[in-house]
């Protein structure tokens, strides 16, 4: 296992153990909320995730998700949250982060991931090569493009 590698699986595994962005949404009175919740029927993986975003800019304030499941998903949810926290991305950032995300944990690590728009999310690159784990790791994810879809919706 090259250096890298050996990164990679301690960042997830600190993800998985210490979690980012799991609890409840804190969001303002005036932000559009929605929540989704995502399973995995394949290994049981489940995911609640909601976001609040301010109506004028597109913003996503808060980011809050609950789940169980293995640590690949776990890990991704909490990778997920951290970067929409410190990044503090607007829906059309979002939409660009998951779909980077979608096109390397599909690629089979045939692609050399954008490390500037997916920032620790590719740690999970080496999940690629693993068919049956690439649901787990999408999971928040898909979770967080159906509830930007919600909010899609109620601003127009």
């Amino acid at each position: 296992m090259s250096a890298l590698d050996s990164l990679y699986q301690e960042l997830i595994l600190d993800h998985s153990k210490r979690p980012i962005g799991k609890g409840a949404l804190d969001a303002s009175e005036s932000a559009i909320t929605a929540s989704h919740h995502e399973f995995n029927p394949s290994c049981g993986d489940e995911i609640d995730l909601s976001i609040a975003v301010d109506p004028a800019s597109g913003e996503i304030e808060a980011l809050a998700w609950e789940g169980q499941g293995c640590s690949i998903s776990m890990a991704s949810a909490s990778i997920l949250s951290q970067l929409v926290r410190d990044e503090r991305l607007t829906i059309e950032g979002a939409h660009e982060r998951i779909a980077a995300f979608r096109e390397m944990i599909q690629a089979r690590g045939e692609t050399e991931p954008d490390e500037e728009l997916l920032g620790d999310a590719v740690a999970l690159q080496g999940v690629s090569k693993f068919v049956m784990r690439v649901k787990c790791a999408m999971l928040g994810w898909v979770a967080l493009e159906a509830d930007l879809k919600q909010v899609a919706a109620e601003r127009a």
